[in-house]
């Protein structure tokens, strides 16, 4: 799908900074920006290397400061913003911006057309910046391109100042050159076809992120420049080029990359089209009536492949969202179905469950991958529980019980055990067949924001998604042991799931509200009213009587339900918070204390459907509920969902700016839910 912004947006400066552009290059590292190349926050840059795929990432190059001389008047292409000004205004030039395949810029100048697209080189830390100028009347004066970089060379959380340790200097190449402006880190090498080098380097200061600023973060940053280099004369519609990479390329083709990362592009909406399930109404957007397919979710499933990505040489894995989420555990099992197996990806969603299962300890898949190779993190409760119901999502699309027999079951079973005697963090099995987890200062369940050594939303005790993730995690284990004739396994997990589900309906369910306690500690018994209850309706195998889950399902749809997700708490509590916004304490304070989560609208849909029947009335009821979420693609990241929003109107999206769970459960539940 063609997303394209028109002048009115390019030139609204107040419009467009808030729509970005993501580039993913299938390990992790990305380029990235608004569409008017203003960066405005610290993760944006041309070139975010993955060092050590797919995390490590550093910004390496920062942007392009671009300009068109024409018959000695300068005509700036790119837009910065400093303290109290934008400077130059390249956004006064901008008459489209559009994304398929690739983000392309069009200005107008004099007359002439110029024409940008950049890309990213899948596999590598590679990223390509393409010129083409038109000239109507080529009687002119020929203009010359003009364009300075500007380097950063700093983790991408981190900000950079001018400082004396960077080494000024580059290494000539035979076709462009090499900079290493610190010792210890990777040098990048810029290779381009321009006729001419200006070698003055300088420091551009006080470079401003609002976004950062938003954030409560510290918001300005220097760049350094070590040269410009100038196209001249230009030819009518020829190819100029900047290409900056952590590769040392012996020679530049620039249609060849250009032309297999095109090839690769189009093979995927190939393999889209064929997979394609036919929908009985259009989605909102600009959808065809007579096939019922839909722009905006083709638009979603190209959006999906930059989720996935190598583990080093490994495997394959999920990053959990752009800007700045690693491959999270959690995150990869929720998100897996949509982002692979309902697009027929079973090879892929194969690789991703067998790169957990290598990393599975004592019965815990990891929580996340840390940023530069530390072990990793097993603080969570509910992921190793997420990773046996990605396994049952498997078997039902691929029907492939070989692979689940011989290295898949194991894991389960490894899993169901340390959880019934006990694993980190004081989880364990008590004596009515339910989990209980946690200890003081540790965040295991989703709802995991922390604060120093203040845990926002302790939920220590037995969560109720949780419980409900156990008895169904119980459920699929015995069905498969089942038809694997592994009889002893059957009857033990089956009785074991008869009496978790019993004893959840016995322990959860708050009378008085008509509703499920979110978590249970003993005695004390917390009901405030969140969306973790969802999953007693819409997860495959539940305990909750149908009378019970209808009652449920109005309080949530009562309370949490937005146009865009569900809150993470009803705005009746007296803890909600309806902005997520402010600084680090701020925002977590925030973070599930009201804030909406787009991911959960997945679960939303099950439930509505298993409540109220699935038919071309109720099908048509979700198309509408759906379309300020679809239409979001729009808005903040580009042909993607963001993680959250607020739960106040209007609803503004916050955090990352594409979610791979928020893409993944839209996807999913479109697919299984309101396809034919």
């Amino acid at each position: 799908m063609t997303i394209v912004f028109k002048k009115n947006i390019c030139q609204t400066v107040s419009l467009s900074l808030e729509k970005e552009w993501l580039e993913a290059n299938g390990i992790g590292g990305y380029a990235s920006s608004t569409i008017i190349g203003a960066n405005t926050r610290r993760y944006h840059g041309l070139l975010m290397a993955a060092t050590k795929p797919p995390l490590g990432r550093m910004l390496m190059l920062s942007k392009l400061e671009e300009a068109l001389f024409v018959d000695g008047r300068e005509y700036p292409l790119s837009t910065n913003i400093y303290p109290n000004t934008i400077f130059p205004e390249g956004y006064k030039h901008l008459v489209q911006f559009q994304s398929d395949p690739f983000p392309v810029w069009e200005y107008s100048v004099e007359g002439m057309l110029i024409k940008k697209t950049v890309f990213m080189v899948y596999g590598q830390n590679t990223t390509v910046i393409m010129y083409q100028i038109h000239r109507e009347n080529e009687m002119l004066p020929p203009p010359v391109l003009s364009i300075r970089f500007m380097i950063a060379f700093r983790d991408y959380h981190s900000l950079t100042h001018e400082n004396p340790c960077l080494n000024t200097g580059y290494t000539n190449l035979r076709n462009g050159v090499c900079l290493t402006p610190y010792k210890e880190l990777s040098s990048l090498y810029v290779f381009f076809n321009a006729t001419s080098i200006d070698s003055n380097c300088f420091w551009y200061k006080n470079m401003k992120y609002p976004k950062e600023i938003e954030r409560g973060m510290e918001a300005y940053e220097d760049h350094f420049s070590p040269f410009a280099i100038n196209f001249s004369p230009i030819q009518n519609d020829a190819i100029y080029y900047v290409v900056a990479s952590t590769e040392n390329y012996d020679c530049i083709d620039i249609n060849e990359l250009y032309e297999k990362e095109t090839g690769r592009r189009n093979a995927l909406n190939n393999n889209i089209q064929r997979n394609q399930i036919i929908f009985p109404f259009v989605f909102p957007g600009t959808g065809d009536e007579n096939t019922g397919n839909s722009d905006i979710l083709n638009c979603l499933l190209s959006t999906s492949d930059t989720f996935i990505v190598k583990r080093g040489n490994c495997r394959k894995s999920i990053i959990a969202g752009y800007h700045w989420f690693a491959d999270w555990g959690r995150d990869t099992m929720i998100s897996l179905p949509g982002l692979t197996l309902v697009q027929g990806k079973y090879d892929t969603a194969k690789e991703i469950l067998l790169t957990y299962a290598g990393h599975v300890n004592k019965g815990m898949i990891p929580n996340r991958f840390p940023d530069y190779g530390e072990l990793p993190e097993y603080n969570t409760v509910d992921a190793s529980l997420w990773y046996i119901h990605a396994v049952y999502k498997y078997y039902l699309y691929s029907k492939d019980i070989l692979t689940i027999q011989n290295k898949l079951y194991p894991v389960l079973h490894e899993i169901v055990s340390y959880y019934r005697k006990g694993a980190r963090y004081n989880i364990h099995m008590e004596s009515d067949g339910l989990i209980y987890a946690g200890e003081e200062g540790i965040q295991l369940t989703w709802m995991d924001a922390k604060v120093g050594d203040w845990v926002v939303t302790p939920r220590m005790g037995k969560a109720v998604e949780v419980n409900a993730l156990w008895h169904n995690a119980l459920r699929i284990i015995s069905f498969f042991a089942e038809i694997m004739d592994l009889e002893n396994d059957y009857r033990e997990y089956s009785a074991l799931s008869v009496k978790a589900g019993n004893s959840f309906n016995e322990l959860f369910w708050f009378e008085e509200g008509g509703y499920l306690y979110d978590y249970v500690d003993g005695g004390m018994k917390n009901s405030s009213i969140r969306p973790n209850q969802i999953f007693a309706i819409s997860l495959p195998f539940v305990s909750l009587p149908f009378r019970k889950q209808q009652a449920v399902f109005e309080i949530i749809k009562k309370h949490l339900l937005t146009p865009y997700g569900l809150r993470s708490l009803s705005p009746a509590d007296k803890d909600y918070i309806g902005v997520y916004r402010g600084n680090v304490y701020e925002r977590d304070r925030a973070y599930h204390q009201g804030t909406v989560w787009a991911w959960l609208i997945g679960p939303y849909l099950d439930a509505f459907f298993k409540i109220y029947g699935n038919n071309i009335h109720t099908k048509r009821m979700m198309v509408e509920l759906l379309q300020p979420l679809c239409n979001h693609i729009y808005d903040a990241g580009i042909g993607s969902i963001s993680e959250i929003f607020d739960g106040d109107y209007p609803h503004t999206p916050r955090g990352c700016i594409s979610q791979a769970w928020s893409v993944g459960e839209l996807l999913r539940a479109m697919f299984e839910n309101l396809a034919k």
